[in-house]
């Protein structure tokens, strides 16, 4: 289960709190500076298309019923593609807050100044490179052109927020000569800068602080990076009454308080004694019985914050809080921290001891113990101890195998809460076997160079719970609709027919494709020969990395395997042409972290070619690789690719 918060603001927003804040309730433009009009070179990057002039948001939090942040950005354009790039603006933002006041204009070298029109703002849903959806405010900027200067502001209104455990952005995808904020009011509040120097408020008028930062580079969101606020600049706002705290005597005070605070919430009574041998059954080890009342929490208990609840948002606010574990077991519904306590509940009864347990969650950040301050465990779960070992449980995330935990919370150091002593102890990470997708397909090979046949996948592990977040809310159109995207995006010729998805939100059974497929051309007709890549789920699939050089670190989100089994009926009066298996790459090569692996063979009538392929990457928990070491994982990748690319030749029998 995912821990409560007072306020967050997550890195689907960053973009929103970037921007610049106009003096209070004025409603003119600032004037432009003939020198910004003059300016033919960015300042900050020689080589950039485009750089913000200034950058401000004035966030006030003087209100106890809503904060509001008044944004003001100002860009100058100076190429073809700066006018590509800034000319699209995307405002985002959550369903709980309003995006209002939106004002945008350009003007051109010449002076002349275009106004947007309020009618030409509209809403849609975006979907970043990391694969987040969010909502957006959006419209294009009227007539840029190279040396042009753009500008846009607007309100936000967060009804309820405050500004404490805001996060205030300071690099966006251009650079910015000045960025600043401003905030009232400032009583109580502390502040910490992330991956950038020294920053610090200052009192300015009309009761507000503010914090400049000049010459901010830009930030580059690349595929497979860590967490947005893992590698750009930021500044934490929190209010503490207190002095600067010692991060391990605060974390021991915190363990000690929450162990108080939830302990009542996972009380044992009669109702759940009673419960408990029909849940267990005839189980005998630990593992059999805990597994038990996991699969009962998740299967017999509705989850009223699961997107496939199939409720609606008033049924919703009908259903009544639980108050107790007993609650939550005779109503057999409530919220996801509401089946975890069960959960503990049931495990106590049955005689194991529990602990609520909290941890930093890796879709976020990655958290560091000297970050003293709750709100950076942004997740919790329970804790049951095993023999001599802690094994954490949340059943509310449905589709997490037993004995897992979701990947944001794997590798992560978790407080364990207890009366006198908390401990913090590393959660494990699976291992590739854990989460594997399981390729099988049966072809035929016409003549021609056309494949067509039957294609089976099979997910398990983190890959299963991906698969079945990201379809279970999905009518039956749409999940098609992927499925076909998704091979013609490989294939652009594939045909897609009878498919057949299976066991969307069954968290015990894997999430299946099964479809027919045609593809005219798959191989290659030369004269009497045909060039094939028996690797057909890696047709056409492509490089994971691209560029030469990086600028985020690498960070998989967790280990994963892939093993395939494809037979290919061949086409009467072809032979294998001295076909050779892909070379293997073996874990001694890879420091046992990756392996990659392939058999070929023909059956005795020579009439079916049967291919093997199995491959596992991020064995030991390597899922992180820093920039220095980019070009030897990219080298590591594309030998992946080449293998994964092996063509071999049939030859038509002479007549």
């Amino acid at each position: 289960m995912k821990f409560p918060r007072p306020v967050v603001f997550p890195t689907a927003l960053l973009c929103l709190l970037l921007v610049v804040a106009i003096p209070a309730l004025a409603d003119d433009w600032r004037a432009i500076d003939p020198a910004e009009l003059a300016l033919k070179t960015p300042v900050v990057d020689k080589d950039s298309d485009a750089e913000a002039l200034f950058w401000e948001v004035r966030v006030d939090d003087s209100n106890p019923d809503e904060l509001v942040l008044t944004h003001y950005v100002r860009i100058k354009v100076f190429t073809e593609r700066g006018k590509e790039s800034q000319s699209k603006v995307d405002l985002q933002y959550f369903a709980s807050s309003k995006v209002k006041d939106i004002a945008a204009r350009v003007i051109k070298a010449d002076g002349t100044i275009t106004e947007l029109k309020k009618d030409d703002v509209f809403e849609r849903t975006i979907v970043k490179i990391s694969g987040v959806k969010v909502k957006a405010k959006s419209f294009a900027l009227p007539g840029v052109e190279p040396n042009s200067i753009i500008e846009y502001r607007w309100r936000e209104v967060h009804p309820g927020a405050s500004a404490n455990h805001l996060r205030l952005q300071f690099q966006r995808d251009i650079p910015v000569q000045t960025v600043t904020y401003y905030l009232k009011p400032f009583a109580g509040m502390r502040y910490q800068p992330f991956h950038m120097g020294e920053a610090r408020f200052v009192k300015d008028k009309n009761d507000f602080h503010k914090l400049s930062m000049i010459n901010m580079p830009a930030f580059r969101e690349e595929a497979r990076m860590p967490p947005e606020d893992e590698v750009r600049s930021w500044v934490f706002l929190y209010f503490s009454d207190g002095e600067k705290t010692d991060p391990e005597k605060y974390w021991k005070e915190k363990g000690k308080q929450l162990f108080e605070i939830f302990k009542d919430d996972m009380k044992v009574n009669e109702d759940i004694k009673k419960a408990v041998p029909d849940i267990i059954g005839d189980a005998t080890t630990p593992e059999e019985k805990l597994k038990r009342i996991y699969d009962f929490c998740r299967t017999k208990i509705k989850n009223i914050n699961d997107d496939a609840s199939g409720m609606t948002t008033e049924e919703k606010l009908k259903v009544k809080e639980n108050k107790s574990p007993a609650d939550t077991l005779k109503r057999g519904i409530g919220a996801g921290s509401s089946i975890d306590l069960l959960f503990s509940a049931l495990a106590r009864a049955a005689g194991f001891e529990t602990r609520l347990a909290l941890s930093g969650n890796r879709n976020d950040m990655f958290f560091d113990k000297s970050l003293a301050n709750l709100y950076f465990l942004g997740s919790s779960f329970i804790a049951v101890r095993v023999g001599s070992d802690w094994q954490f449980f949340s059943p509310a995330e449905m589709y997490t195998p037993f004995g897992m935990l979701g990947w944001p919370e794997e590798g992560e150091q978790a407080l364990i809460t207890d009366a006198k002593d908390p401990v913090w102890v590393k959660t494990e990470m699976a291992p590739p076997e854990k989460s594997q997708e399981k390729r099988s397909a049966k072809f035929s090979l016409q003549e021609d160079g056309t494949l067509e046949g039957d294609v089976r996948l099979e997910y398990s592990g983190h890959m299963d719970f991906e698969k079945k977040e990201a379809n279970d809310d999905d009518s039956p159109t749409q999940r098609e609709d992927t499925l076909r995207a998704n091979v013609k995006a490989q294939m652009s010729t594939a045909e897609v027919t009878n498919i057949k998805i299976e066991n969307i939100t069954d968290p015990n059974k894997p999430f299946t494709y099964t479809y027919h497929v045609r593809i005219p051309g798959y191989a290659q007709r030369t004269g009497k020969r045909l060039f094939l890549q028996p690797g057909f789920f890696e047709h056409g699939a492509r490089p994971l990395f691209t560029t030469s050089d990086r600028k985020q670190p690498v960070f998989f989100h967790y280990a994963w395997s892939e093993a395939e089994d494809i037979a290919i009926t061949l086409p009467a009066g072809f032979t294998l042409d001295n076909a050779d298996a892909p070379a293997s790459v073996t874990p001694p090569m890879t420091q046992n972290i990756a392996g990659q692996a392939f058999k070929l063979a023909v059956s005795k009538d020579g009439r079916t070619l049967f291919y093997h392929r199995d491959f596992f990457f991020g064995r030991g928990g390597q899922v992180f690789y820093s920039v220095v070491n980019y070009p030897a994982l990219k080298r590591l990748f594309d030998v992946f690719r080449q293998n994964d690319d092996h063509t071999i030749t049939l030859k038509a029998a002479a007549n």
